[in-house]
């Protein structure tokens, strides 16, 4: 039993509280960003979790122009994205899927293609894609998989947005570089 917290004398004030840890201030665009974030609805109720939590970490990171676009599966993401990047209203592009064993493909040549025509868009395009395609080595349709894989997409789409934010920086000071002739 801890007495402090029960002794009417005490304030609460004099009760040691956590430190809380200073907010991070992240650096703000020159230029507006828009980014398109993809997402495949094969085990939506895993792959959302990516979503929440980049948009979270993308709006705490100065990126508040993101529009949601849903497709079946993984497979789909590349052209989405070709398209997407093509219109030139997106500085980015995020994809995010959950590749699995089962169907007619084997899980390994599905994410390894898609990740591949991703970075065919990128390269293409000049629009920066990322990925938070996954491909667990074992997935068993159980719900403590379910909730491990909740939890790591949820770390991913944080990872995710931060190297979305950090990439459109680093692209923001170098075409201005680009620009003034100093590169």
């Amino acid at each position: 039993m801890n007495q402090t917290l029960q002794d009417p004398q005490i304030e609460t004030s004099q009760v040691a509280q956590p430190p809380v840890p200073p907010a991070t201030e992240h650096p703000r665009f020159a230029k507006p960003q828009r980014v398109a974030f993809v997402e495949a609805c094969w085990h939506h109720d895993v792959v959302r979790e990516a979503r929440f939590a980049f948009l979270k970490e993308a709006e705490a990171r100065h990126l508040t122009h993101v529009d949601v676009f849903e497709v079946p599966g993984s497979f789909e993401i590349p052209l989405h994205a070709q398209v997407l990047a093509k219109t030139r209203r997106y500085t980015a592009i995020v994809a995010a899927g959950l590749v699995v064993d089962g169907g007619i493909y084997r899980h390994e040549f599905v994410a390894d293609t898609v990740i591949k025509a991703l970075m065919d868009v990128q390269l293409r395009t000049e629009v920066p894609v990322f990925s938070a395609v996954l491909t667990p080595q074992q997935f068993h349709e159980t719900e403590v998989h379910y909730d491990f894989f909740r939890r790591h997409f949820a770390i991913k789409g944080v990872e995710v947005a931060a190297a979305c934010a950090e990439t459109l920086h680093g692209l923001e000071r170098l075409r201005g570089q680009v620009a003034a002739g100093i590169v």
